[in-house]
Formats: structure tokens, sequence, C-alpha cells
């Protein structure tokens, strides 16, 4: 346990993470014959999903009913208005959804984060560490800096280790092993502030509830990269993205599970904003569930039903206290998304992206069957398997280089999509 000390005086005690899981049962375990209530209840879920689709019907029908020519020339100077805009999309609810995840995301982050629950108090000290490290590798380095948020950090950090038996057990813990040694060089490197002075008091008192670092490791902390080039060569890269294809076609047999993992190990290294990684991959091997998932997304049709592997990948809202971010848990899954495929592509395992449609009827559909929470939101999902040596893939001819790089490029506003731009 965390002795006494003035830290104290900027956090409240850490409270014991709450029983059992928001995301219900286990995906496909049984509940029993469906009772006359469940009934019920479904028929009202169905009846409740039309009442709040007819607005939506109800915009676009109008909307259809106004003849092209006039509708053309309308919508051209009504786009061009917040006001309208913002009205518009109020009424349809086309992105009521989005809204809906990103509040309560916003909400969950600052509640639980409030009473001390670790995940939120992870994603927390994840950012505010990444923050004091790119801080630490500022040129030149200001003598003084994170003073807005040294004092929750730390506080952070000792909610953590409180969540821990001991300093030994705690000393397990990876997030706990960055945030001691990146604490430690930053109060040693810093200078002097009424604010930093205070936190600093405050993470030394700790003393020995401070994990013991390991004899032989170095401090996990900013590092010069040595200058040798990677053993892979830019050929040997490309000739990867070249090979790497949308696979449809599996044999059947299952993928090992330590393969997805190795794969999942390049994955995790990509990059992340502020490095809180907002999503996770959810696996299905069982056949009974891929054949209940499989068939909600569009695009799976004609081969859904030999998938052997299947992953949803799912963006977690509660990382971000602001709507700012709420972009990040598609950038942040798409990078590791495109890392985790090379990372199966090496290793024999072929996979296919399938898209996601942000349709309220699919994502409803999608959140009951593997439990998904209010703010987490499907991103994209991806099947692999070992290939089927007599399948097909499409071609994919992409675009040209020069369709898709410009150099020192400056649009117009004015300009139109149609319009030639390039040089």
């Amino acid at each position: 346990m965390v002795p006494h000390s003035p830290i104290r005086a900027l956090t409240s005690s850490a409270v014991a993470e709450r029983s059992g899981s928001a995301r219900g049962a286990p995906v496909g375990q049984s509940t029993g014959t469906a009772s006359p209530s469940s009934s019920g209840k479904k028929r009202g879920r169905r009846i409740w999903s039309q009442i709040k689709a007819f607005p939506t019907r109800a915009v676009h029908r109008i909307i259809d009913s106004i003849p092209h020519s006039w509708r053309a020339a309308w919508v051209q100077r009504a786009s061009r208005s917040p006001l309208f805009v913002g009205l518009y999309y109020l009424w349809s609810g086309d992105f009521a959804r989005e809204q809906l995840a990103t509040f309560s995301g916003r909400q969950i982050h600052r509640q639980r984060h409030a009473a001390g629950h670790m995940d939120a108090v992870r994603y927390a000290l994840r950012r505010s560490i990444h923050r004091i490290e790119k801080g630490l590798i500022m040129r030149p380095r200001r003598e003084v800096f994170a003073e807005e948020y040294i004092r929750e950090a730390v506080a952070d950090y000792v909610r953590l280790l409180e969540s821990h038996s001991s300093a030994q057990n705690a000393a397990a813990d990876p997030l706990i092993c960055w945030a001691r040694d990146v604490l430690d060089l930053y109060f040693d490197v810093t200078g002097s502030s009424p604010i930093l002075d205070k936190a600093r008091r405050a993470y030394f008192a700790l003393g020995s509830a401070h994990p013991p670092p390991p004899q032989s490791a170095s401090p996990i902390v900013p590092y010069r990269r040595d200058d040798q080039h990677p053993t892979i060569s830019i050929d040997a890269m490309t000739a990867l993205a070249h090979r790497r294809r949308s696979v449809r076609w599996y044999e059947q047999r299952p993928v090992p599970r330590d393969i997805l993992d190795r794969a999942m190990e390049v994955a995790r290294w990509s990059p992340s904003a502020c490095n809180r990684q907002p999503f996770e991959f959810r696996f299905f091997d069982d056949p009974d569930l891929i054949a209940r998932i499989v068939q909600i997304p569009m695009g799976t049709k004609g081969f859904a039903q030999q998938i052997p592997c299947l992953a949803v990948l799912v963006g977690q809202l509660r990382a971000f206290p602001l709507e700012r971010d709420r972009h990040l848990i598609y950038i942040d899954a798409a990078l590791a998304a495109m890392a985790f495929e090379f990372g199966l592509e090496v290793q024999g395992v072929s996979s296919c992206s399938i898209n996601w449609p942000d349709i309220t009827e699919k994502e409803e559909l999608l959140a009951r069957t593997i439990g998904l929470a209010d703010d987490e939101r499907a991103v994209m999902l991806i099947s692999c398997g070992f290939p089927d040596p007599a399948g097909f893939v499409p071609y994919s001819e992409k675009k040209p280089l020069d369709e898709i790089r410009r150099f020192n490029f400056v649009g117009s506003a004015a300009s139109s999509p149609e319009s030639p731009c390039r040089q």
C-alpha cells in the first residue's frame, strides 16, 4: 500500500473496480429459452428503431420529391450554411449514433476517472506520460514544463500503484514501470516552480511504494535510436505490399492463436495519438459465433460461409475527455489494422478488410450480438485464414502515384472537385 503523502491533497483514494462487466454475459453464452417477456422486448426494440428512423426517412422523401434541377441549386446554396447543415442533420439523425457514442464516452471517462476506476486512470496516465516524454525530447528543452497536468499524472500514478497489493506486483505492470522511469527523469531534469515542486514532493514521498526497477534492464525513457538501416529493404516492403491482397477464400482449418498474437505484436506498435490505443481487436474463431456476426456487415455475401477467423475492431471513446478526439478511434485502429494484416501475411495467413457501414440497424444488431457498450463503435472487420490455393483474388488496380501524391500543393477553397487541378 502507498504510505501517507502530500499526493492525498491532489486526489481521492482509488476505489475498487466495479465488479462484473458492463458488456454483459460473454458472447454465445446460453441464457436459456427465450421468455415471452424477452420476445416482447425484441418487438419493442424493432418498433422503437422504426420510430427513430422515421425522421430520417421523412427528410429524405421530402428532398427526393424536389425536381433534380431545383434540388441541385438549393443544395449548393444550403451546403454553405453551417446553420442549415446543422438543422438538417439534427432532423435527419444521420449522425445521432456518433453523437451518442461520443457523449457517452466523454461522460464515462470523466465519471470513472473521478471515481478512480482503473480503465480511465490508465488512459489518462498513458496520455500524461506520453506528453511528458514529448517535452523531454524538445530541442531546446524547457526548464519547466507540463505544469498544467503533472499533478494529475502523479495522482494517476498513485492510483495505479494502489490497485496492486504490493510494490513487487506493481513491478509487473508495464505502464507503472514506464511511468516511474519517465517521472524519475522528469523530476531530475526539470527546474523549480510552486506547482512542480508540490508534485515532486508528493512523488518522492512515495518512497518504498515505488516498484523496484529491474537490475539488468535500461530505464524506459526517451532514447537515441541507432543509425543503422533496418534489415528489411524498401524493395522487400514493396513486394510484401504487392503480395498482400484481400483474400476471400480460405482453407477450412483454424488459424492458430499464436499466429494471431504474433501479428498483434506488430499491430500494437503502431502509432497512436498520445499512446492511448483506444481500441481492441475482438477475435472470433467459433464457427457459430462467426456465422452470427459475419452476416451483419455489408460486403461479405458469397464468401461469409467459409471464414475460419474473424476480427472486429472496436473503438472505445471512453479514452477521451474531449469531443475533438472522437475520430482517433478510427485513425488509430486503422493504423493497427494494416500492421496486423502485414503481420499475418508474413506468417502465411491471408486477410480481407471488411467495411463497416454507419447504418443504425446494423450498429444496433452488432452491439447486441457482441455486447458493445454505449461508447464503443465498430471500426471495421477483418477476415483471416490460410488461403485456398484454388481461390482467385481481384486484381484491384490501384491509383497511379501521381493521383495520390502532391508536393507543396495548396488548394483553393473555390475550386470544385471536378476542376482539373493537377499540373
